[in-house]
């Protein structure tokens, strides 16, 4: 009886492995580009989010202080108070520490802004730390751009 089953068992073929590889070969064609720029995309959103948050904090600073923080005050003023500001702060606005951006470096603040007639200004120097830059390695900013193509 043990003769038989030795013979009524048997390991893959060569062709049925080659056809399982290729089937597999052909999955990752299509899967792996669809998944490779999702990184990227995911960045310059979460980014945009971080950006948008810290605004919301600046406003809530504002709404105590009737001001925005200055540019040397930077976003460590939704932190730490800064001089001369007893009794008006009402922070920490941010319960932690302002987050790097997804990149690894710090969020950029300027206030009052110098794009139109922005208060104040935030932005990330984008995946290549380096002023303009296209794709992945644009600025995310705060302001809107007037130079930018409608929709862009």
């Amino acid at each position: 009886m043990r003769a038989e089953n030795k013979r009524n068992r048997r390991g893959f073929t060569l062709i049925e492995l080659m056809v399982v590889l290729i089937i597999l070969a052909l999955l990752a064609t299509i899967i792996v580009p669809n998944v490779v720029g999702k990184s990227d995309d995911a960045k310059a959103t979460a980014a945009k989010a971080n950006i948008a948050s810290i605004e919301g904090l600046l406003d809530q600073y504002y709404l105590d202080l009737g001001a925005y923080p200055t540019t040397e005050e930077g976003l460590q003023a939704l932190s730490k108070a800064p001089e001369g500001t007893e009794g008006k702060w009402k922070g920490p606005y941010a319960k932690k520490p302002i987050p790097a951006d997804p990149w690894g470096n710090a969020y950029h603040y300027e206030s009052p802004g110098s794009h139109g007639a922005n208060r104040y200004e935030v932005w990330s120097l984008g995946s290549d730390n380096q002023e303009g830059g296209d794709g992945y390695a644009a600025d995310v900013v705060s302001w809107v751009d007037e130079d930018a193509a409608p929709g862009s």
